[in-house]
């Protein structure tokens, strides 16, 4: 059987793909006031954005626990497989993939591999794409392991948010960079840097922020085969515009995907979120 690969629901993969590619998802939970669920599972978007607009609602996020993992893994072994390759979100921005790690300590370790994407939404997702590429192709653990590397080595992440409150209240950017969006009418443009999220500048307009994040990825995007994601919580009209832009500047893309990130980052971005993900090819 294929190297096993697993990841979570963070990756946010296109509808209906993780089962079409057999990628095990193991999901993170959402906590809103006093109800908790699995993401994708159990609160899904609109039950998010209540939430958001509830100012007196708190909303929290929590990693798999390792049990959870480890019941994963072991499944996948069970069902025949030689070895797992569990790609993840940021060690930076969350305790999955430490969670994973524990895991796979107790399963097994050495066929067991887990690979931190230093990203997540589809930042995460093309490296899961690229490690399900790489063991349908007969690929061994450690070639698995290496093709999601790479990618997450090439990807880059730019995003704009309407406040950058509620990522400083879940302590994933620091009091100090969270000013730079406290004047009137700024609207903060970020990046992820080596897994954590930096702030990159700032703009006056929602419709600068917008053309902003649209040059900085096709810089990043070079002059030869790229691809690209379209995230937002709350923001499709803008969404759309982006990709239609993106098509435009960046005809060598092989792959360009728009979708609304799910409700774990999105209980850390608040609604207004759009961002680009960029992962050149070789």
């Amino acid at each position: 059987m294929p190297v096993a690969v697993v990841t979570d629901s963070t990756a946010y993969l296109p509808a209906g793909v993780a089962e079409e590619r057999q990628i095990r998802v193991v999901p993170l939970e959402v906590r809103l006031g006093q109800r908790v669920g699995r993401e994708g599972c159990d609160i899904g978007i609109a039950e998010l954005s209540a939430a958001l607009a509830d100012r007196h609602l708190d909303v929290q996020t929590s990693r798999p626990t390792p049990a959870q993992f480890a019941a994963c893994y072991s499944g996948a072994l069970d069902a025949g497989a030689d070895c797992v390759v569990s790609v993840h979100l940021s060690r930076e921005l969350s305790g999955t993939w430490e969670a994973a790690r524990m895991a796979a300590e107790e399963v097994g370790p050495d066929r067991i591999r887990i690979v931190d994407s230093r990203a997540a939404g589809m930042g995460l997702g093309y490296a899961v794409l690229a490690a399900a590429d790489a063991a349908d192709a007969g690929g061994d653990g450690g070639a698995v392991e290496e093709a999601a590397a790479d990618v997450a080595s090439r990807c880059r992440v730019f995003f704009s948010v309407d406040t950058l409150e509620r990522l400083r209240r879940g302590g994933r950017i620091g009091a100090a960079a969270a000013l730079v969006g406290t004047a009137l009418a700024v609207k903060p443009l970020l990046h992820v840097a080596h897994g954590r999220i930096v702030p990159l500048e700032k703009v006056r307009t929602t419709a600068r922020a917008t053309q902003r994040l649209v040059e900085l990825a096709v810089r990043a995007a070079g002059d030869g085969p790229v691809d690209l994601a379209v995230h937002h919580l709350g923001a499709a009209a803008r969404a759309e515009d982006v990709a239609t832009l993106l098509r435009e500047r960046l005809p060598a893309a092989t792959r360009l995907l728009v979708s609304e990130v799910g409700a774990v980052i999105g209980a850390h971005v608040g609604l207004g979120l759009l961002g680009v993900v960029v992962v050149p090819k070789r």
